[in-house]
């Protein structure tokens, strides 16, 4: 005989399958992504249910779906490339922390005349050999870590704007905030030890779900907004001491709080139409600035097969006023062949992938974070189009990367 507990993580991955919203390009990354992501959806709908809240959660993947590397995210049972939402955007008394905010974000600054890269990097590292603070907090640079970076452009516009002929993108986030700090309690459960007492598990089938509750939820959000300040501040200042005089033409967060009942993870989010954002691919293909469509238009909705399940779930609103755009082209991994499921070993998810051997071979893991990977290409950015989420107005040719 089947166990209650057993009975209840069937129904519930089964809705949290229902609720994920995925525009992406079928891939083996989005499906990893679909898979573990059942989980953390599931979770919430695990908390919605024991906390009587109305919202029902779901999670919407813009055409960049992927895995994160992020391990702690991971294994919480979240990927990347979308927005999750999770309860009512203002008055909101539950805020999980598993989802992992960090106020990561691109400057996009035009320049008019193209400096060496001989040159930046000596500018770069006297930067890193300066004590510079915000806020009386030391910075950390971060350009070598992960997928951060600083790229050099040259721009083709290709509408009527204006445009310097040049273009650099900075991408970093807020690392100093993740533990706590004289500003506040720290950004990410798994580090600070200040946030890690302050919040409440939730044990779920799934796992445990750390959240906040109340005054805390206040307060957290509150440090964020700071973090995300903080990380604007951050790039600005790198920006200056690298290039000197610079149009802003973009500042923006793409990892973070967007509300108290929702977060980005990995997307823009726009109200003006006329807003610029970037959308960065491999260091071999171009990058793009981009104004957002508003989004997702009903035909496309109807297209994607999503009408069904969004007014089933009360959500045809929520999805039709999306305004989402993908920061980038996301992770994939070509010597994958296909995902032969998941199973629970010992409390612990293990995700069996297929090779591309030309043999039955298996590689079992638990996160992707040290799987080799690759940088899609032309796929997601063909597929904004398709969708119609967003407008090229400018293509970004590479000139040079520095990333060490």
């Amino acid at each position: 005989m089947r166990s209650l507990t057993h009975d209840l993580k069937e129904e519930l991955l089964l809705k949290a399958e229902e609720l994920i919203f995925s525009t992406g390009i079928g891939d083996v990354a989005e499906k990893l992504c679909f898979m573990n992501t059942r989980y953390g959806i599931a979770k919430l709908l695990y908390m919605q249910k024991e906390f009587g809240i109305k919202k029902t959660p779901y999670f919407l993947g813009t055409p960049d779906m992927t895995i994160t590397r992020n391990r702690v995210r991971w294994n919480q049972g979240f990927g990347y490339g979308g927005k999750i939402s999770f309860g009512p955007k203002i008055k909101n008394n539950f805020f999980p922390l598993d989802i992992k905010p960090n106020a990561c974000g691109m400057l996009v600054g035009g320049i008019h005349n193209l400096p060496s890269y001989t040159l930046l990097i000596e500018k770069l590292s006297k930067l890193e050999e300066k004590k510079i603070e915000i806020d009386g907090i030391p910075i950390k640079w971060d350009f070598y870590d992960s997928n951060h970076f600083i790229d050099v452009f040259e721009i083709e516009p290709l509408g009527s704007e204006n445009f310097p002929p040049y273009a650099f993108i900075l991408h970093t986030s807020a690392s100093e905030l993740k533990d706590k700090t004289k500003k506040g309690i720290g950004l990410y459960f798994d580090v600070s030890k200040s946030l890690r007492e302050k919040s409440k598990i939730l044990n779920t089938p799934f796992g445990p779900l750390y959240y906040l509750e109340g005054a805390d939820v206040k307060e957290y959000i509150e440090f964020y907004f700071y973090a995300q300040s903080f990380a604007e501040r951050k790039r600005l200042i790198a920006a200056e001491e690298l290039f000197g005089s610079f149009d802003i033409i973009s500042n923006d967060t793409h990892q973070g709080i967007l509300n108290e009942g929702e977060v980005l993870l990995g997307a823009h989010y726009f109200e003006d139409e006329n807003k610029i954002f970037p959308f960065v691919m491999r260091s071999d293909l171009p990058a793009y600035l981009v104004k957002g469509i508003p989004n997702i238009k009903k035909e496309v909705l109807k297209s994607l097969d999503f009408l069904k399940r969004a007014k089933k779930y009360g959500l045809l609103e929520e999805l039709k006023n999306s305004n989402l755009i993908p920061h980038g082209s996301g992770y994939n991994f070509p010597h994958i062949l296909s995902i032969n499921g998941v199973r629970e070993v010992q409390n612990r998810r293990l995700f069996e992938l297929l090779l591309t051997w030309g043999t039955k071979g298996v590689e079992i893991i638990e996160t992707p974070r040290d799987l080799p990977f690759e940088y899609r290409g032309q796929k997601v950015f063909i597929r904004i189009i398709e969708l119609s989420l967003a407008k090229p107005v400018a293509k970004l040719n590479p000139v040079y990367v520095l990333k060490f």
